[in-house]
């Protein structure tokens, strides 16, 4: 498992901060979406400039923890990048990859 990014949320649901892997460096925002469907994603993900590169669906964990099952595509990536965005301490949250 790799920390690719780390957020901080505000009072109104929006997750800010950085992502970054070998091919990527960018601010986002992980924004709440309004969903037309069961399947539709929670969150919206963009970049600074307003270009959106992902989306996002909150889950409940086995130990019965939110988070958020994020998937990031971008034509630069060679395939989706799929992570988890956890909670940490002091209200931070990492957003972790594994394969």
């Amino acid at each position: 498992m790799a920390t690719i990014g780390s957020f901080t949320r505000d009072e109104s649901g929006v997750f800010t901060g950085t992502i970054r892997t070998l091919t990527l460096n960018a601010k986002a925002s992980i924004k709440p979406a309004s969903k037309d469907n069961d399947k539709a994603p929670d969150y919206r993900i963009t970049t600074s400039q307003g270009v959106e590169f992902g989306a996002g669906w909150t889950k409940i964990s086995r130990e019965d923890r939110p988070y958020v099952s994020v998937k990031l595509d971008d034509p630069s990536l060679p395939a989706p990048i799929y992570a988890t965005l956890v909670e940490g301490e002091q209200g931070t949250h990492s957003l972790i990859w594994s394969r």
